[in-house]
């Protein structure tokens, strides 16, 4: 064989054959399995069994002469079976290689043959004792994409004050969606249709967060149940795109049109950040499968107790072990790969925490999380933590080091605590609270995040792909999951929402008025706060997933975008595009640091905060639980000012009241004038010029529970 390097990791043409490379470092041997079709029997593979035959600090590795781009491989791993010391090498299993770039899933699901140790039809077993079947003819295939160095990137970067991200799912957002061909729905293809990004651009959002894209394997038990994990955070392969989103059938071609979507969305200005799950992979504990990982050295990639059964931090089974060099090796290879390679713009770590544990405990300054801070291929990628996992002490909100944004889960709940739990309580007579923790929000968090971190690091939400969607929040109390085929034991049940005196579906007009009405005011909330905010697919029209507040198997009407929208939904629409771009529009909403409440060059503080009646707000006011009522005024920024790109200063108005009382503007020196740009309790935008300017001090009644907006100058 010709000479081979031990990096890089995973198989890659070179003169007419492949380098491999294969970490396995307590494996006595290890060969590449080359997969072609059996002639004698189609549907079938007959295989050929290549050892590996140099071993370089845990690296097996080989040229291997003859090999073509589109080959099928996998990998046979001999050595201990040790289940006790966390080694499970068994070579009657063919593996997938982790570093894969092209992948043809399992045909037939989760079989037995493809457990490491003997199992029923109900995949139960002895997880001590070894199987000796071959799982070959069920197993997973890698596919040797041809060399392809990278082209010109067309990364629209776009500064996170500028950012609105749009979490979505591949599938579900085009899955029904008009002008969209048939045979292009539900794919990569289809989202970069010119039908989609017609909406998208419309929409005004700027990046895409897509859920899981890398090659998924489904639970055994979702399977038993004929549905699937549709959310894709069961990983089987951190470098493959999952090819049951594309319109092409080829492996290779799914590849190639994956890369093509990337481009058409950035050629139109929509940037494309990726969930990716490197906490954990779909083998689940030591009773789950052999797919990968497992086989190949599961005492190095898993996080393994003293008898060899899996530390789960992640609900999930299993944890990847981020505290092996080799780990950290993949998860960075893997990054700079879909950045490079498929030229995306950014991520967003799931269960962010299991990445930086030590033995159990997280530190901001881990070795995982410093090499991505440093490592120069992701210095421009946007980089975004789920703050929290299911491990000891996993809340770690706003302790995540920069560049990191993160999800602030506090900004969800406090502003559905102050339109719907606290609205619930001052309809029944109580107490509401929650308007000092709104304003704190609205200012981007600073009790939260560090001020050398700014107000870029809020990744603001009131909904996600996990919970209700905004419209559910409005409409039930508790989850509705039977669908899923979990006796509604998942999903959780704080969901800090308000059904207003009804659950679910009503004919009643009020009630319809009044959630609508809570809807366009969250809207309002989320793209008027200082920070980066985070729409939902579907929320921007009001779209309902029927009270299921876990819908993760559901590949299903239940999931699909359903673009039949009613008249409220259409208004509801033109509302979210009007307020996505005044919010872009208004740059004092969107400011690199934490307002600091001085002068500005306009004479007007960057931000200052108003009662009722004109008046500043006191301390008395903020802690008053009865109130609901707060004008918050953000001044126009310098950079503005003076430069014929004037836009004036924005005035919210928040009338979180079931009465309010008459509110006076605030009577602000340079300001001469109020015009009102948009109000809650109408269910479209006003049309242009239909507004009076009003002087200061003017006298406004604004509608109950409700938002206003105004441009003052």
């Amino acid at each position: 064989m010709a000479r081979s390097l031990p990096y890089p990791l995973g198989v890659h043409p070179r003169d007419q054959g492949v380098d491999v490379a294969v970490m396995a470092a307590h494996a006595d041997r290890v060969q590449l399995c080359l997969l072609d079709p059996d002639p004698a029997d189609a549907g079938r593979w007959s295989e050929r069994r290549i050892d590996l035959p140099n071993l370089t600090y845990g690296i097996w590795h080989g040229f291997v002469p003859d090999v073509q781009p589109g080959q099928r491989y996998g990998l046979r791993v001999h050595g201990p079976w040790d289940p006790r010391g966390g080694h499970r090498h068994n070579p009657a299993k063919l593996l997938l290689d982790p570093y894969a770039r092209a992948v043809v899933p399992p045909e037939h699901g989760l079989r037995p043959e493809l457990f490491g140790h003997p199992v029923d039809a109900e995949l139960k077993g002895n997880p001590r004792a070894i199987d000796h079947r071959d799982s070959m003819p069920y197993a997973a295939h890698g596919v040797v994409l041809p060399a392809s160095p990278p082209g010109p990137s067309t990364k629209p970067h776009t500064p996170w004050a500028r950012t609105v991200i749009y979490e979505t799912h591949v599938r579900g957002l085009t899955k029904n969606l008009p002008g969209v061909p048939e045979g292009l729905r539900g794919t990569y293809a289809g989202l970069a249709h010119p039908a989609t990004i017609e909406y998208l651009t419309g929409l005004g959002v700027t990046a895409l967060e897509l859920l899981p894209v890398h090659v998924s394997q489904s639970e055994g038990h979702l399977e038993a149940r004929g549905l699937t994990n549709y959310w894709g955070y069961n990983t089987l392969g951190f470098f493959a795109p999952n090819p049951a989103y594309a319109a092409a059938d080829d492996p290779v071609a799914v590849v190639t049109e994956f890369r093509q979507m990337v481009q058409t969305l950035h050629e139109a200005g929509l940037e494309v950040l990726l969930d990716v799950v490197y906490n954990h992979t779909c083998e689940a504990g030591v009773v789950g499968p052999t797919l990968s990982f497992r086989g190949l050295d599961a005492a190095t990639y898993y996080r393994l107790d003293g008898d060899g059964r899996d530390i789960d931090f992640t609900g999930c089974g299993n944890s990847l072990d981020s505290t092996q060099a080799r780990v950290v090796q993949l998860v960075l290879d893997s990054l700079r790969y879909w950045v490079q390679e498929m030229d995306i713009d950014g991520f967003r770590f799931d269960l962010a925490p299991t990445l930086a544990r030590g033995r159990n405990e997280y530190h901001a300054d881990h070795p995982m999380l410093v090499a991505m801070r440093v490592d120069p291929v992701l210095a421009g990628a946007k980089l975004i933590a789920e703050p929290w996992d299911l491990g000891p002490d996993g809340w770690r909100t706003g302790q995540f080091p920069p560049p990191f944004a993160e999800w602030n889960d506090r900004y969800r709940d406090d502003v559905r605590d102050f339109w719907l739990t606290s609205g619930a309580r001052v309809a029944n007579g109580e107490t509401s609270g929650g308007l000092r923790d709104l304003g704190t929000r609205i200012a981007g968090s600073a009790d939260t995040f560090d001020a050398s971190r700014g107000p870029g690091a809020s990744v603001n939400f009131i909904s996600a792909h996990d919970g209700f969607t905004l419209a559910d929040l409005t409409a039930y109390n508790v989850k509705h999951n039977q669908d899923n085929g979990e006796d509604n034991r998942d999903g959780t049940d704080n969901n800090h929402s308000w059904n207003h005196g009804v659950e679910g579906p009503t004919d009643d007009l009020a009630v319809l008025t009044a959630r609508r009405r809570n809807i366009r005011n969250m809207l309002a909330t989320l793209l008027f706060s200082a920070g980066v905010p985070m729409l939902v697919a579907g929320d921007e029209f009001g779209r309902s997933q029927n009270g299921n507040n876990n819908p993760y198997s559901q590949d299903s009407p239940v999931s699909w975008l359903d673009w039949d929208l009613e008249p409220w939904q259409d208004d509801l629409l033109a509302t979210t595009r009007h307020l996505v771009s005044l919010r872009q529009r208004f740059g004092a909403v969107h400011p690199s640091r934490f307002f600091t409440g001085e002068p500005g060059p306009s004479g007007l503080r960057d931000v200052a905060w108003f009662a009722e009646d004109g008046t500043e707000m006191t301390m008395a006011h903020w802690g008053d639980a009865q109130r609901r009522m707060l004008q918050v005024l953000f001044a126009e920024p310098s950079t503005s000012v003076g430069t014929g790109g004037s836009t004036g200063s924005l005035l919210l108005v928040i009338a979180g009241a079931a009465l309010p009382p008459t509110v006076i503007l605030p009577d602000v020196s340079p300001l001469s004038s109020y015009e009102l740009l948009w109000d809650s309790a109408e269910p479209r935008p006003p049309a242009p010029g239909s507004t009076t300017l009003l002087p200061p001090a003017t006298e406004i009644e604004p509608s109950p529970d409700s938002v206003r907006l105004y441009v003052a100058r």
